[in-house]
């Protein structure tokens, strides 16, 4: 079921088309990802579920509900352009945020101390947000973000300024979030976050929705049945049957490193014909990544 639908919406900034006739849906208790190059569009369709903007064509409904002003509590927006006060300090600033979305007093205290202890924060109360570096303000952030426990998160940019540990600590938060049954979108440029952590994805670009769907659906369709084999002595294949050697080097332990095409149908009766001409000492799929498949679609559009 999806939580989320996007109907056919269209956005113009003046002569210039942000969104062009965009659909997709994103299922609910799940992690999406919402991935294009800089100038895609991805921030405005953000900003239009956020009701920031308004479509000029196509909605956007909310468990099958037309989005309306009552949604916005069901939601939390972590934006890519940072909004705390920075003279502020951090207990009081989460605990105005947390009431700002409703939560009574009592509550938000509880929910943000313990969050606090969670991001090892326990000491910075009464510190001011300004005396924070980037990668602490975002902690600070991505609480007030998830504070009052919305059904639907948009993060655009959630790792943005954190170090490799601290960007792992979000990635635990967020797959808990799903647990619990929050529904996450995601933005973002880091495709190893999006490998590990989504479900679902879409690819916006030039305005333009060019893929969507589950995560492994796209990564079976863009199988090419190409092998990396390791092995011990060079060999050489002619073009048979759909069996190719595309490339092959030795590796620094001084065994040898072929990419391969095989044929689908027969993959045993290619490897056969393989160790025949040499020892095979390892040999698996090159599954492509998320990042080869942003490559691949976002060339491809350029050029047609």
């Amino acid at each position: 079921m999806a939580l989320l639908t996007v109907q056919n919406i269209t956005k113009y900034f003046g002569e210039y088309k942000a969104l062009d006739n965009v659909s997709l849906d994103v299922p609910e208790k799940s992690i999406f990802g919402l991935l294009g190059p800089n100038g895609a569009g991805k921030t405005t369709l953000i900003r239009i579920v956020n009701q920031i903007y308004f479509a000029d064509q196509g909605e956007v409904l909310f468990k099958g509900e037309k989005i309306n002003t009552g949604h916005i509590a069901n939601v939390g927006y972590l934006p890519e352009e940072r909004g705390l006060y920075k003279k502020m300090k951090v207990g009081e600033q989460l605990l105005y945020l947390a009431q700002l979305k409703s939560i009574p007093k009592d509550k938000a205290l509880e929910q943000i101390k313990d969050w606090m202890i969670r991001f090892e924060m326990k000491g910075w109360w009464n510190k001011k947000v300004e005396d924070l570096s980037k990668g602490m303000q975002q902690k600070v952030q991505f609480i007030a973000t998830v504070l009052h426990q919305p059904s639907l998160i948009i993060l655009d940019e959630p790792f943005s300024g954190f170090d490799p540990v601290n960007a792992d600590h979000i990635k635990n938060e967020i797959l808990k979030l799903r647990e619990a049954g929050t529904t996450v979108i995601f933005s973002t440029h880091r495709m190893e976050s999006v490998e590990e952590l989504c479900d679902d994805i879409a690819l916006i670009h030039k305005s333009k929705l060019v893929l969507e769907g589950q995560k492994k659906v796209i990564k079976e369709k863009f199988r090419d049945h190409t092998f990396e084999l390791f092995h011990r002595s060079p060999f050489e294949i002619s073009d048979n049957g759909g069996l190719k050697l595309l490339s092959q080097d030795k590796t620094k332990e001084l065994n040898y490193q072929s990419i391969i095409h095989l044929p689908d149908d027969d993959i045993n009766a290619a490897l056969r014909q393989i160790a025949d001409k040499t020892e095979i000492i390892s040999f698996r799929e090159r599954i492509p990544t998320i990042h080869d498949i942003f490559i691949k679609e976002v060339t491809q559009n350029d050029h047609e």
